[in-house]
């Protein structure tokens, strides 16, 4: 007999293989089978999300994280839970979200820069700018950039 684990994997193959739209009945059929899997959740939200279905990707995401995740899909499912509230208009819920993932996730850079999308819809023109400069200075290793790091991250200082 088949795990709905080795079924997850087949489905998420197949998603990687370029059959979104075809995946999501299935990933549905193997939920009703296996209702509180954070796994199958957090596939769902992600199928769901990437065809624009951001509202009904939310409660996926929110279920997914509130069942517990491995950390390495934790980590991308609170990217994509904090995105799609920014998509949906929840900005101090996006906030909230993706700050608690910078917690967690101290050394992913990729929150940073959800986190500034968020901050710049919020208005928070300055703070969104400085954390993504402070983001490019830490991580970027292109020698045109590392030249100018301290410029930029003085310019950084100065904003908000």
């Amino acid at each position: 007999m088949t795990s709905w684990r080795d079924e997850l994997n087949a489905i998420v193959g197949a998603r990687h293989g370029g059959q979104v739209a075809g995946i999501l009945s299935q990933l549905r059929e193997l939920d009703l089978r296996h209702p509180n899997v954070a796994e199958i959740q957090y596939q769902l939200a992600w199928t769901l999300d990437s065809m624009g279905r951001s509202d009904e990707a939310l409660p996926c995401y929110e279920k997914a994280v509130a069942l517990g995740l491995p950390p390495n899909e934790l980590s991308g499912a609170l990217i994509g839970f904090g995105s799609t509230l920014r998509v949906l208009g929840q900005l101090e819920r996006s906030a909230e979200v993706l700050r608690l993932g910078q917690r967690q996730f101290a050394d992913n850079p990729e929150f940073n820069v959800f986190l500034a999308l968020t901050l710049h819809k919020q208005g928070a023109h300055d703070a969104a700018m400085k954390l993504v400069l402070e983001t490019l200075c830490d991580t970027a290793e292109d020698p045109g950039l590392t030249a100018y790091q301290r410029i930029i991250r003085n310019a950084a200082s100065r904003l908000s």
